[in-house]
């Protein structure tokens, strides 16, 4: 917000200077023998009218104190020439000179300025408006995804916990190991994830880590089939946009599963993005929004709702023995115009 103000005042120094130059070489080509104290005298004026009412109205606009705001214009509309004649009053021969020359500026150059003030004004005060509500609106879907997202670690927590104390109930060698792992998927979520996004790449590591610590629980070869496909090094994705369906998968699935039950995807095609996972089920119909805390799918849509807005398509197909979920997102790439805006702002 300072840095726009900032903008505008340059603004009105630059229109300034440019108005004192051309008013200036308009009375020096004109042969005007003081066309410098005119010059001086006309400008001081111009900035006195324009400034007294510019500032007036920042006091006024949108208050109802209309007697007062009348009465200050009427003050500024009637000693709007003064600061011309007192420089230029000695090169008036007679008063009558003087009361006219006054007169044609209290009808022609102040209505002028007072009105160029209001119309700066009203500018100003609209852009303004805009950005503050912009900002503001910026700040509540923040908030939101903050809230969003500090939903999804207890709940992912207390699925991996209880996997966990399986393990260690049934003294598992693998439970150091499975330790481990959470330690490193608790480093990723706390501390890697609390950026706007993260590379592509890291949060696919992120999805094999978990696919790892969940393997621990099958003797079989990995139950999970990831495939990848295409360049994931360069892209930049929402951090923590996936977990929810690779959870829901091991969630909803038999408790035995065969090598490959569960196959996931992630493509990338240009500036598509398309993940996708289908899992086995044990119900004849999934229904991901009455599990349990009610937070996974509705959680998932909100987060994308906010985060790309029409950008996005999410298709949920269920079959007696297979659900599938997909999800695309378009132009997944384009993430600087959210930095360029900040930095106005800021």
């Amino acid at each position: 917000m300072n840095r726009i103000k900032r903008v505008f005042r340059l603004i009105h120094i630059v229109l300034w200077i440019l108005f004192g130059l051309l008013v200036t070489l308009q009375l020096w080509t004109d042969g005007h023998p003081y066309w410098l104290t005119l010059t001086v005298g006309f400008i001081l004026t111009c900035l006195y009218v324009f400034y007294s009412h510019f500032y007036l109205l920042t006091q006024y606009l949108g208050k109802k104190k209309m007697r007062a705001y009348f009465l200050r214009l009427a003050g500024i509309l009637l000693t709007g020439p003064l600061p011309l004649f007192l420089i230029y009053h000695k090169n008036l021969e007679t008063s009558d000179l003087f009361f006219e020359t006054y007169s044609m500026n209290l009808v022609s150059t102040v209505p002028i300025f007072l009105f160029l003030s209001w119309l700066a004004r009203i500018t100003e005060t609209l852009v303004l408006n805009t950005i503050r509500k912009e900002q503001l609106e910026k700040q509540a879907v923040e908030a939101e995804l903050f809230y969003l997202k500090s939903q999804i670690n207890p709940h992912f927590l207390f699925n991996t916990l209880n996997n966990i104390h399986t393990l260690v109930y049934k003294q598992a060698a693998t439970a150091p190991e499975a330790v481990l792992r959470l330690s490193s998927l608790m480093r990723y979520m706390i501390y890697e994830s609390n950026g706007n996004t993260v590379p592509l790449s890291r949060e696919i590591t992120y999805l094999q880590d978990y696919i790892g610590l969940q393997q621990l629980r099958y003797k079989n070869a990995p139950v999970v089939d990831l495939e990848i496909v295409g360049d994931t090094d360069l892209c930049f994705i929402a951090p923590l946009l996936f977990i929810h369906f690779l959870e829901n998968a091991y969630k909803h699935s038999p408790a035995r599963l065969e090598p490959g039950d569960i196959r996931m995807k992630v493509e990338v095609n240009d500036n598509t993005l398309v993940f996708s996972i289908r899992n086995p089920v044990v119900t004849k119909q999934a229904n991901f929004q009455n599990e349990h805390g009610g937070i996974g799918l509705p959680n998932i849509r909100k987060r994308l709702a906010l985060l790309y807005p029409a950008q996005h398509t999410l298709e949920i197909n269920s079959s007696p023995n297979i659900f599938t979920v997909t999800l695309t997102i378009h132009d997944f790439h384009l993430q600087g115009h959210e930095r360029k805006i900040d930095m106005l702002y800021n």
